[in-house]
């Protein structure tokens, strides 16, 4: 079993002849503890590409000290990781790895740099005597587990490196601002901030293994070469200067993308993690991602970017299983909440909580399984793979602005037919139908506006701003509607048991009241989104 901890630290550059400041009166620091030397021997791991580093992640494995074990650094802010923690093996435990998949793909983990660290270590504590924070002193030696091979070899780069360094980590009770006050007496004192954010990072700079830049990072593919569309020129794309600030479509529409690719990535091991709103975040991600390949055919070749739009709406799906029930079961929770105690007849809570629990059941698994399996796999290999040679069409070398207008212009066409047609349905389950159709090219329409704004400015965001309200107005409805269906499920299962579905009924009713009020505000709403001069302010 893995556990997390949050690492808050500063680093600073040190030598030999470092001497720490006395540091006790320093913000809430009382007083300063000796608390002895460690030997630490720590192997760390990544590809051979160095794709881990490259984002700033760490693999080690290592002996000595009081935390002794596999440690995984996930970053979280500048200065800021999780560190995820695994028992001593032989091999990187899957717990971990499986953390790390999104990013390693089907690439095998290999030793890189051994460091070997000599800490001697104080404890800064408040006047109760609660632990405020450590400071380390490190002497570290690091080595090259392997030579570098093919373009990452430093010609005349030692295979050793030596070192001393402060390390600065809160602990217990101390907050952030006291890295700041500690950080200033230091300085005061003659030490630098630390020019390396790790000791791998140091490692690899002094002993000559160079980081790969990562797919979906700054416009490199997986091979650290510029990917089509970073704006380094390509005869495929056209001349850079064609566009607003020198962008092509071309530029706009992958950085978008690649902006998505990324969060998908990132946001992988959160999700494995189970960590608050990674789910719906990267669901947010997959959908804005085959929107774009929607919307933007005129810069992206439909036919490649088909089938892996078909692929994203099946991952969008996986992860939507567990996020909707969540929503609903939220939903249904408030309703019930709002209904006042005489009229909550029979163990409502309880036959919602049953309910809610049936739905979640295996959900968790299923998703984790959906993440190890291949399909997945083969997936984000195709997203690389897109980014690294990305199927463009002439328009992508034309100037941005007038190329993402259009296109943006012809979703909000789109949208403009859906919600006619909803506004004029009959009412019941074909307008239902009507509006949720209306409630999705609402969305596009945004996404799409979402990825212009580089282009068009002001404009992009205002139209998108206003769109997202009909998108949320249409949204409120389309949730009455699923939330309609569950509670007529709810009263059935609570009548079969003997139970009454009064309280039900009436939930019933009033989302029968909400989904007819946003009906009646949806003309309203659409007017003012779709004012001729909002669409106009687009046209470059």
């Amino acid at each position: 079993m893995a556990d997390t901890v949050r690492e808050i630290e500063r680093k600073y550059e040190a030598d030999q002849s470092t001497r720490l400041p006395d540091l006790a009166g320093v913000d809430a620091i009382a007083t300063v503890a000796e608390a002895g030397t460690e030997d630490l021997d720590a192997v760390y791991y990544d590809t051979a590409g160095l794709c881990l580093a490259a984002e700033g992640i760490t693999l080690r494995r290592r002996t000595g000290g009081k935390d002794a074990g596999w440690h995984l650094k996930l970053p979280v802010a500048p200065g800021v990781r999780d560190e995820v923690r695994a028992p001593l093996s032989d091999t990187p435990p899957p717990e971990l790895t499986a953390l790390l998949r999104s990013r390693l793909l089907d690439r095998e983990l290999v030793p890189v740099v051994r460091l070997r660290t000599h800490r001697t270590v104080q404890v800064l504590r408040d006047a109760q005597g609660a632990p405020l924070a450590e400071i380390a002193v490190d002497a570290v030696r690091a080595r090259r587990a392997a030579a570098p091979e093919g373009p990452r070899k430093a010609k005349s780069a030692p295979a050793k490196a030596r070192w001393h360094e402060i390390e600065v980590e809160l602990a217990g009770d101390g907050a952030p601002g006291l890295l700041d006050a500690v950080g200033r007496e230091l300085t005061a004192a003659g030490v630098r901030p630390a020019s390396a954010a790790s000791k791998l990072a140091r490692a690899l700079a002094e002993t000559g293994l160079r980081r790969e830049a990562p797919a979906g990072h700054d416009g490199h593919g997986p091979d650290g070469r510029p990917a089509h569309g970073s704006g380094k020129g390509s005869g495929k794309r056209g001349a850079a200067g064609s566009g607003k600030g020198g962008d092509t479509a071309g530029d706009v529409v992958l950085r978008y993308a690649r902006e998505q690719v990324r969060t998908i990535i990132e946001l992988d091991p959160a999700v494995r993690r189970d960590l608050p709103d990674s789910v719906h975040q990267m669901r947010v991600a997959t959908r804005r991602l085959r929107s774009a390949f929607r919307s933007y055919t005129k810069v992206l070749d439909r036919g490649v970017t088909l089938p892996i739009g078909t692929e994203l709406k099946w991952l969008a799906a996986e992860l939507g299983v567990e996020r909707d029930r969540e929503v609903l079961t939220e939903r249904l929770r408030a309703g019930l909440a709002g209904v006042p105690r005489e009229l909550r007849l029979g163990p409502v809570d309880a036959r919602l909580r049953i309910w809610s629990e049936r739905r979640r059941a295996g959900a968790r698994e299923h998703l984790l399984a959906v993440l190890d399996g291949p399909r997945y796999l083969s997936l984000l290999k195709t997203l690389h793979a897109l980014l690294e040679a990305p199927p463009l069409r002439p328009a992508a070398a034309r100037p941005a602005p007038e190329v993402v207008a259009r296109a943006v212009l012809k979703d909000y066409r789109r949208l403009a037919g859906r919600v006619e047609a909803a506004l004029a349905a009959p009412a019941g389950q074909a307008r239902d139908e009507a509006l949720h159709g209306a409630r999705k090219a609402a969305k596009r329409a945004r996404y799409a506006a979402e990825a212009a704004r580089p282009a068009l400015g002001r404009p992009a965001k205002k139209f998108a701003r206003r769109v997202k309200r009909v998108q949320q107005l249409l949204g409120d409805h389309q949730d009455s509607v699923v939330a309609r269906a569950a509670l007529r499920e709810l009263a059935t299962q609570a009548q079969q048991a003997g139970e009454g579905g009064f309280t039900f009924g009436l939930l019933h009713g009033r989302e029968e009241a909400l989904a007819a009020d946003r009906e009646r505000a949806l003309p309203d709403v659409w007017r003012k989104a779709s004012r001729r001069k909002h669409r106009a302010a687009l046209r470059p």
